[in-house]
């Protein structure tokens, strides 16, 4: 089986005033904590990343990665397995296990994605924090309606989004193509994110318009 852009999404809630004290302490630094992805759970995709792949992809990830500091991850999903460096946001400078839980340490970048993202934190915008990987998943016989991750998942990053999936996990101061319904995926980018992103640009710079979001050439995604 071919393997897919697949994406599973964890709330993050994060108070203006945690922000102001994080640039405080960090010298004008934005950096939050929090968790970034949980094992062995069924999210609202009604898919489950068992412990032992999560772990060994998080290793992996933290002896590349994060150790070269290019942990590096996108504002939104874009359809792509690759991460594209214009719309970089954030940066993981930290991850850990807690329980079945992924917990991580997140930098916001002042790039233009970064600002966007920390306005939005600023002004209370609840976000979730979501991985992106390549893989391919099973059915799960004895639990009609879930789907299993494979061996062969690959984790390319964490990205902010709109629409967090999975239930009780909260960051404070997130490719397998996940099966999801691309009219639900084109309608929380657009009518969501955008419109959020629009209001900030708009008060910002008077640019009032998203310019359109083009897909990657070389993608395959998922929002």
């Amino acid at each position: 089986m071919s393997k897919t852009l697949l994406i599973d999404y964890t709330p993050f809630e994060v108070s203006p005033q945690m922000i102001n004290e994080s640039e405080k302490k960090n010298n004008g630094r934005v950096i939050v904590t929090g968790c970034l992805q949980r094992a062995d759970a069924k999210n609202q995709n009604g898919r489950t990343y068992p412990k032992n792949i999560l772990m060994r992809e998080v290793k992996n990830y933290t002896n590349v990665q994060i150790k070269e500091r290019r942990a590096l991850g996108e504002l939104d999903h874009p359809e792509s397995s690759v991460v594209n460096l214009q719309n970089v946001s954030h940066n993981v400078t930290e991850v850990w296990w807690k329980g079945d839980d992924v917990m991580g340490k997140v930098e916001i970048l002042g790039t233009p994605a970064g600002n966007i993202l920390k306005e939005l934190l600023k002004s209370g915008i609840k976000l979730g924090i979501s991985s992106r990987g390549l893989g391919s998943v099973e059915e799960i016989n004895e639990n009609p309606g879930t789907v299993q991750v494979k061996d062969d998942f690959e984790l390319i990053c964490w990205d902010f989004v709109s629409n967090p999936s999975t239930h009780g996990a909260f960051m404070k101061p997130s490719t397998m193509n996940e099966s999801i319904d691309k009219s639900t995926i084109k309608e929380n980018k657009y009518t969501r994110v955008n419109g959020l992103i629009s209001d900030i640009l708009c008060e910002m710079t008077g640019k009032c318009e998203i310019p359109s979001h083009k897909k990657n050439p070389c993608g395959c995604g998922d929002k």
